[in-house]
């Protein structure tokens, strides 16, 4: 079952940052899961909200700020927003990184740096999985490359997931952890795809979706499971 850290370790250190991502390699997770947007000059920048208020020192929104303005702010008085290009060379294929698109803007550019890095630095594409609850994102990077593993989201409907991501050929199916039973994880699975639910925190129901054998879990402390 593959641990994968939500946003890093996010239940130990500040989401989205060098030092969350450097914690949950510290506890050998297979995977890591961030999210991305753009900002004004087209950087990838490693960040959950639409805007910097929540997480940084600052104020505005991600797609009206500039690379420059974006790392002058700071998260926890010491961390700065990460571009997408840093975290792939901190973590340097030591575990897979699941790249939430958290803008459809944000697409053509994901994958453009994920070929970089196929091509240039000898990176395989297993190393990668784009998820997003934005279905035409990630019909988008199917249209763009067919090589790279794609994540269905979602938070409602299962059955519509599924018959999505088997349309789109995706990897894998990222329900909510309360819309599995071990019935629809077992049916998920029986049709070729992988099934990592999120965000599974708490021991007992960490312990609950075990049972479901599930292919791996999303969690804010990698070291829970």
């Amino acid at each position: 079952m593959l641990k994968i850290g939500h946003r890093g370790a996010k239940g130990h250190e500040p989401e989205n940052t060098f030092i969350s991502f450097q914690k949950a390699l510290d506890m050998q997770v297979d995977g890591i899961e961030l999210d991305v947007h753009l900002s004004a000059d087209g950087e990838i920048m490693v960040i959950h909200d639409e805007s910097i208020d929540r997480t940084t020192n600052g104020k505005g929104f991600v797609d009206a700020l500039s690379l420059r303005e974006l790392k002058a702010f700071r998260i926890n008085e010491e961390q700065q927003i990460p571009t997408l290009k840093e975290v792939f060379d901190l973590v340097n294929q030591d575990c897979f990184i699941n790249i939430e698109l958290k803008s459809y803007e944000a697409t053509d550019k994901v994958v453009s740096l994920i070929e970089k890095y196929v091509t240039k630095k000898g990176w395989k594409y297993d190393r990668f999985l784009i998820s997003s609850f934005d279905w035409n994102a990630l019909q988008q990077v199917a249209f763009l490359n067919d090589k790279i593993p794609i994540g269905v989201l979602t938070e409602t409907d299962l059955d519509l997931a599924l018959a999505f991501a088997k349309f789109i050929q995706a990897k894998s199916i990222h329900p909510h952890f309360h819309l599995l039973t071990k019935e629809n994880t077992a049916k998920i699975q029986e049709k070729g795809l992988q099934v990592f639910p999120w965000t599974i925190n708490e021991l007992e129901d960490i312990q609950k979706i075990k049972t479901f054998n599930v292919n791996g879990i999303i969690t804010d402390f990698p070291n829970r499971i």
